[in-house]
């Protein structure tokens, strides 16, 4: 100890992180004690028991509407897909406030917070007699059964817990992912590979989740009641708050950055202000000396280190172009820093990859809806004494990602970076390709099943382990592409974009959900409403496997129009994120080899 006193403090700089990051006391944090997977667990405890009560609540929610509110079934239908889309939509808003204000952690605790809160008024509404409408002998559904509707009274209480359950979910999405990847030091090789199998044991703990959820959830709500199906979800909720604040002492914060929406509108203000004064970018970009960056050793975005500048997009380069001395530190809504433009292109440089991913999300929407409706009339009898509950049936997919995470993590990424060099295995927009390929195959099989069990003598006894090769397909299209999403985006993200661009991704899941609605609408009222058309109230008189053939049509026009974005796409960095990438680190750890002894 008195060695290391004496060497004085750059001795203690290589155990400092290098990315700005600091410990709970303000201090620059120290990788011995902070960070790694020393913080990592507390973070994905909070991620599990959130996604188990969420997915407790998702695919069961459409029976808990028709049996205790007395909805309608495409009433509950619409009810739970907008439901589910407002929580992945709000991510925005949570992003927003944790990269802006509140910092990632805070906005992890408070929102966790508003989810408890949600979650014990949702056990409310269903153990309370006053808040729902009178239960049996009404038995909904059942022609001459009359069921009294619920009350305002009723659906304002029970639509506040779910809101606030959604609020809850936006808030804690975007984040904790990303909360989770600052525990790492990229400039730290060692650190930097633990990084990316964080990923893949994020996704690995949200599977653990999701499965509890459809599973352990989903029979207490069955055999006990709906009290005890949202009461432990409710309990396990407030428990892993707990959690999560206990790992406080271990982790690693980012100080918020201020709004990247402003700074975004400042970029394109000032932009538009020179192009109007006539200022004029050279097609080969503009001259380092013509644009405005501080002289300080970090940017003037707190918390964000300096981006180097890229000539693409470069009319927004004309709003770090210095047309009078004047404007140099007085607005940046006249004149901004490069490092508050290149923020803005690595922003807008995401928006075509984004939207070429959307249509899978569509398909991940089929899992509660059409796959469950599939299962609900058929065989599930697993031996003579259990029948497997509709809402369980989605385990297919999660055991599939339960498996395929350790087995890709341990085996396939060594095996690939070997012949590719890349420290994944595969770049991130390749393993997202990888995903979408495989959806189209995962709606071949739905199609080709669903004909099958619609021709069948008796449907209804086709047993319902014929589903299980789409749910694997779907269940792996999901490892690949969610991962992959998680890293691009990521890596893609600034110091004060990072949880804005964890938002992104998962908006998808929202969009995805909503324009699922709107195609199933769309594909009912275009091929003769529901007594004549594809999509009808029996499922048996349907043909759903038109439908699962439009989705793979979707996927196939989608697949090539994202090989076509990714091929095309430039990192931040400025290199290309397709095979090339992988060819050119391979290349280079070559050389470096031959150099090395």
């Amino acid at each position: 100890m008195e060695v290391e006193a004496a060497g004085g403090g750059d001795d203690m700089t290589k155990f400092l992180v290098s990315n700005g990051s600091v410990d709970i006391r303000g201090r620059p944090a120290d990788k011995r004690k902070t960070g790694g997977w020393k913080a990592s667990p507390f973070i994905i405890v909070n991620e599990v028991v959130e996604r188990m009560a969420f997915y407790a609540i998702a695919v069961n929610m459409v029976r808990y509407l028709v049996r205790e509110m007395h909805q309608s079934l495409p009433d509950a239908a619409t009810h739970t897909t907008d439901w589910i889309g407002a929580a992945f939509i709000l991510t925005i808003l949570g992003a927003f406030l944790a990269d802006a204000y509140l910092g990632r952690f805070l906005t992890i605790v408070i929102f966790s917070c508003i989810y408890a809160v949600g979650m014990i008024l949702l056990t409310l509404s269903a153990s309370i007699d006053s808040l729902r409408p009178p239960p049996p002998p009404c038995v909904p559904g059942l022609p001459g059964s009359v069921c009294k509707p619920a009350t305002s009274k009723h659906t304002a209480f029970l639509y506040t817990a779910l809101a606030l359950v959604a609020l809850g979910t936006g808030g804690i999405k975007p984040c904790v992912s990303s909360f989770g990847a600052d525990q790492f030091d990229e400039a730290d090789k060692n650190e930097a590979h633990k990084k990316y199998s964080f990923f893949n044991w994020f996704f690995f703990a949200i599977n653990m989740g999701v499965l509890l959820g459809i599973t352990l959830m989903v029979f207490v709500e069955e055999r006990m009641g709906w009290g005890w199906g949202f009461g432990v979800p409710a309990a396990s909720t407030v428990l892993s708050v707990l959690v999560l604040v206990a790992g406080a002492p271990f982790y690693r914060f980012q100080r918020p950055a201020g709004s990247a929406f402003t700074r975004f509108a400042q970029v394109m203000v000032a932009a538009c202000r020179n192009h109007a004064k006539g200022v004029v970018v050279a097609s080969g970009g503009a001259r380092e000396e013509e644009l405005f960056e501080v002289k300080t050793k970090e940017s003037d975005i707190v918390g964000a280190q300096k981006l180097p500048h890229t000539n693409q997009y470069r009319f927004l380069d004309k709003a770090a172009v210095v047309t009078d001395a004047k404007d140099i530190g007085t607005s940046r809504w006249r004149l901004c820093t490069v490092t508050q433009v290149e923020e803005f292109k690595c922003f807008v440089r995401v928006l075509p990859v984004w939207a070429s991913t959307i249509a899978l999300s569509i398909c991940f929407a089929q899992l509660s809806t059409f796959f469950i409706s599939q299962a609900t009339i058929m065989d599930r009898n697993l031996g003579s004494h259990f029948e497997i509950p509709p809402g369980s049936v989605s385990v297919f997919a999660a055991v599939n990602a339960l498996v395929l995470v350790p087995i890709y993590e341990g085996f396939v990424v060594p095996f690939l970076r070997r012949f590719t060099g890349h420290r994944r295995g595969i770049t991130s927009l390749q393993r997202m390709g990888v995903g979408l390929f495989i959806s189209i195959f995962a709606f071949i099989s739905a199609a080709v099943v669903e004909k099958k069990r619609r021709d069948h003598a008796d449907p209804t006894s086709m047993t319902v382990f014929w589903l299980l090769p789409q749910y694997f397909l779907i269940g792996s299209a999901e490892v690949f592409t969610y991962v992959g999403q998680l890293e691009f985006f990521y890596d893609e993200a600034t110091d004060g974009t990072r949880s804005l661009s964890s938002a992104m991704f998962l908006s998808e899941i929202g969009i995805g959900s909503w324009l699922s609605t709107a195609l199933v609408k769309i594909v009912e009222r275009t091929t003769g409403g529901v007594e004549k058309g594809w999509l009808r109230n029996d499922l048996n008189q349907s043909r759903l496997d038109y439908f699962y053939w439009v989705l793979c049509g979707i996927n196939v026009v989608n697949f090539f129009g994202y090989l076509v974005v990714a091929w095309l796409y430039r990192g931040k960095d400025g290199s290309y994120g397709t095979v090339m990438d992988a060819v050119v680190l391979k290349d280079e750890a070559d050389e470096k080899s031959k150099v090395e002894p």
